[in-house]
């Protein structure tokens, strides 16, 4: 199988080339740093370039994920989360090729006040958002039977994240005051990527959420991290009000692997099992 990993220098993106070598043939494309580029702004070099290679599946993990500056930018967040996502579903569909999209919990606000299925109606409060949900609207129209995998509060070996942030800053005295009325589940790039083999292998299409199991504050993390970490280190926990940013957060967006309990069986871990074996990791390899 050739697969053409769209977005392959990111922090998932890294995690998915190297599990879906298990099963094909992996092309890694981004925008630099890979042999093969692509400015999936660019429709038309999109189609080129997936008619060129005509894989049997292609995967779209690149993102404006810049969640805040997408309220200043809007024009640059739409042309990579909306309109680049259903061109390369388009040139897929074209090509007869299977399709994944990477997508997020932020297409909702939050506010049901549960877990959220794949059901619930979506409803994003920040550009950011919204971009991301015209994506997949975007990607169904174009693609049949495109999978659009959901997911949420990510941190992994490679990229920028929350975990690596909370380490960092403590490391250098700094103080720490983190939202504690915003709730979600926090989850390993190495899960994510691997469940997404999972799906495809199953055949399963539509629209899925992935993410680990169980909830916590954003407060309530940063202190499982140190906690796990072995560091003390004080957090204080402050409203989302405390923490003025552009882009509005959904309020509790944890998300319910409904159709993965249906299909392949949930295996996510529960967050906290997660963030402790990354960490263990992370100091295995540090040492």
């Amino acid at each position: 199988m050739r697969i053409l990993l769209v977005g392959a220098r990111g922090m998932l993106g890294r995690r998915l080339e190297t599990a879906l070598a298990g099963i094909g043939d992996v092309i890694p494309v981004a925008r630099s740093g890979t042999s093969v580029t692509l400015d999936v702004a660019d429709s038309t070099a999109v189609d080129a370039l997936v008619r060129g290679f005509a894989p049997s599946l292609v995967v779209n993990a690149t993102a404006w994920t810049a969640v805040d500056r997408a309220e200043s930018e809007p024009e640059s967040a739409h042309r990579v989360n909306a309109i680049a996502p259903g061109a390369l579903a388009s040139a897929a569909a074209a090509v007869g090729a299977a399709f994944v999209h990477v997508s997020t919990d932020f297409v909702f606000d939050g506010a049901i006040g549960r877990p959220l299925v794949e059901s619930d109606p979506v409803n994003p409060l920040s550009v950011y958002g919204r971009t991301k949900e015209e994506g997949e609207r975007r990607v169904r129209a174009a693609h049949s039977n495109a999978l659009i995998v959901r997911t949420q509060w990510l941190y992994g070996p490679d990229g920028r994240h929350f975990v690596g942030t909370m380490l960092r800053l403590a490391a250098e005295g700094k103080p720490l005051r983190v939202v504690g009325d915003q709730f979600g589940a926090p989850t390993c790039t190495v899960d994510v990527a691997a469940a997404i083999v999972r799906l495809v292998r199953a055949g399963v299409t539509g629209t899925v959420h992935c993410a680990s199991q169980g909830e916590v504050s954003w407060h309530g993390f940063a202190e499982a991290i140190f906690r796990l970490a072995g560091v003390e280190y004080r957090v204080e926990s402050i409203p989302t009000s405390g923490y003025p940013v552009p882009a509005r957060r959904p309020a509790r967006s944890s998300l319910r692997n409904r159709i993965m309990e249906v299909t392949i069986g949930d295996d996510m871990p529960m967050w906290q099992d997660a963030l402790a074996a990354y960490l263990a990791t992370t100091a295995t390899s540090s040492t």
